[in-house]
């Protein structure tokens, strides 16, 4: 989860956010909203759906998968298996492109 926090943060300030209008958009101290950035409280589903509304983002570019993983190669291997499924004519749903 330390991940989703740095992710959380880096997406904050790339929209001149600071900790107190997040924390008061959320209904919280901005000690608590601090804690969440820090990693030192689980983030429930709650709590990533109010910070995606308040960011303007989707839940999954805060914690999804593929920040998790680092630089693993997952993605390549994603971006080829969708590659060989369109040099195949194989249907990709539209969440998946």
């Amino acid at each position: 989860m330390k991940v989703c926090g740095q992710n959380i943060r880096k997406i904050r300030r790339s929209k001149d956010f600071t900790q107190e209008y997040m924390a008061f958009e959320m209904g919280i101290s901005q000690k608590a909203y601090s804690d969440i950035e820090n990693s030192k409280v689980k983030i429930n589903l709650d709590i990533l759906t109010k910070i995606s509304n308040i960011l303007e983002i989707k839940p999954s570019d805060i914690c999804s998968i593929s920040h998790k993983c680092g630089n693993d190669g997952s993605d390549d291997r994603y971006q080829s298996l969708l590659e060989y499924m369109k040099n195949n004519n194989i249907s990709i749903p539209e969440e998946y492109l």
